[in-house]
């Protein structure tokens, strides 16, 4: 999979130096990943929910951490839209803005 937006990644890594590790092995198992749907996600990544809209919610860190990718499948390409903690993807959650992510 091509992933956008690695600057995310790199940021939050920043800002949350434990997320760095899980953050990389979910960058690298996702990079060699070849999805055609959400099975295929799930083989890699079995706790990854879909969310409407062509989101896909990932845990990351033991559930520490979500990141939220819009995945285009035709064009193999996963759009990086939120890394956040547990408790900023809750927060996102109730004020009901996930649409916009």
């Amino acid at each position: 999979m091509v992933i956008i937006a690695q600057k995310i990644i790199n940021e939050f890594a920043h800002n949350y130096p434990l997320a760095a590790e899980p953050l990389d092995r979910w960058y690298n198992e996702t990079e060699k990943a070849d999805w055609t749907d959400l099975n295929d996600i799930k083989k890699t990544f079995n706790t990854v929910d879909f969310i409407g809209n062509d989101r896909f919610v990932f845990d990351i860190g033991g559930n520490k951490y979500r990141l939220i990718a819009m995945i285009h499948f035709s064009r193999r390409t996963l759009y990086i839209r939120f890394i956040g903690t547990h408790k900023q993807y809750d927060e996102i959650i109730s004020k009901k803005i996930i649409d916009k992510i």
